[in-house]
């Protein structure tokens, strides 16, 4: 079983992407975003070594976020990962705070012991939208994140720790509103 460190979107604005979520399914062999029964939300680190327990990793996302509050997030355009299979996510427009709290979770634990793709050099600020691309859909899948012009904010509030599969929330904190 796995840990992870997240910051998610309990907050309405969150319909923008589940609404992706919906289009990216019919590229994909079966739905894979709704059927994690989780929120949209950006993953700093995932751990597979009984060394890191889901309170090491919790005390290392608090210590990141401190009194930090909620981000708002801009999406503008919609990416993928070549896989395979291929994966399609939505890049949030720059966000200092989410580079500095990464920075800081791999300082705290060793990042060697976290996943590759979410170690310093590799780590990559996304929103997952679809992780099963059909290959027969994948050129159309491309299209349309290519041709994706929106702009969408969603509210990032809460920080948690899950363990999965199946996702299960072992902790997680609200986040205060920012001041203006």
């Amino acid at each position: 079983m796995a840990l992870a460190i997240n910051i998610r979107s309990d907050d309405s604005s969150t319909k923008q992407i589940e609404a992706l979520w919906d289009e990216v399914a019919a590229f994909e062999s079966q739905p894979s975003m709704r059927a994690l029964g989780y929120r949209p939300h950006f993953t700093f680190a995932i751990y597979d070594t009984p060394e890191i327990t889901a309170k090491t990793a919790w005390e290392a996302m608090l210590r990141a976020v401190g009194d930090e509050g909620q981000l708002l997030i801009a999406f503008k355009r919609i990416r993928w990962f070549a896989g395979p299979p291929l994966v399609l996510w939505a890049e949030p427009e720059f966000d200092e705070t989410l580079l500095s709290w990464h920075a800081s979770i791999s300082a705290a634990i060793d990042p060697a012991l976290c996943r590759l793709h979410y170690r310093p050099e590799n780590w990559r600020p996304h929103c997952t939208l679809g992780t099963q691309i059909a290959e027969a859909k994948r050129d159309d899948a491309i299209a349309f994140a290519q041709s994706f012009s929106g702009s969408i904010s969603v509210l990032f509030d809460i920080v948690d720790c899950v363990s999965f599969p199946p996702v299960r929330v072992l902790a997680e904190q609200g986040l205060p509103l920012r001041a203006p």
